[in-house]
């Protein structure tokens, strides 16, 4: 079982529509500059197929406070990943079991990826709820290694650049 968590609290309510521009033309989440961009078929609304990378999804519940995708692959990870909003905290839960070479792939390859990733959308997150961003996420050399090795380029813009 996989349960892997993000969060961070803002000294202020996070606004319920940052949630709803995730894939969209205006995303103020996701770190398009760095990352594959988050892509929806449609609009967010439950059956809607997205993804990034090798990763897909379809959109499984939505709320103004909720947006959960179930992982259609890659294959051997089943589970859901999902965004809630609570007052001054936004959360992101990825959840689920692990077959086959998921499981070396996951700790190895995946987690450290997705866990860089999700930090410099919380970037994005605190710049969009506060207009600056205290202390920007860091790659670990790890984790510059594994992008060498996928061919990704690092942008590294400035949080504010990311808008």
């Amino acid at each position: 079982m996989v349960r892997n968590v993000h969060t961070r609290r803002f000294p202020r309510p996070v606004p319920l529509e940052l949630l709803a521009t995730l894939g969209t033309g205006d995303d103020r989440l996701w770190p398009v500059a760095d990352w594959p961009p988050t892509r929806l078929d449609g609009p967010p609304v439950p059956g809607t197929t997205a993804g990034h990378g090798p990763v897909r999804y379809v959109v499984e519940v939505v709320s103004p406070d909720r947006l959960r995708f179930r992982f259609t692959a890659p294959k051997g990870l089943h589970g859901y990943h999902e965004f809630t909003i609570s007052g001054d905290t936004l959360t992101h839960v990825l959840a689920g079991t692990l077959h086959g070479w998921a499981r070396l792939s996951w700790p190895l390859v995946f987690r450290p990826l997705h866990d860089a990733l999700l930090e410099q959308l919380l970037d994005r997150a605190e710049l969009a709820v506060t207009g600056r961003v205290a202390q920007p996420v860091r790659w670990s050399p790890y984790v510059r290694f594994l992008r060498a090795l996928a061919g990704m380029r690092a942008n590294r813009l400035s949080p504010a650049d990311h808008r």
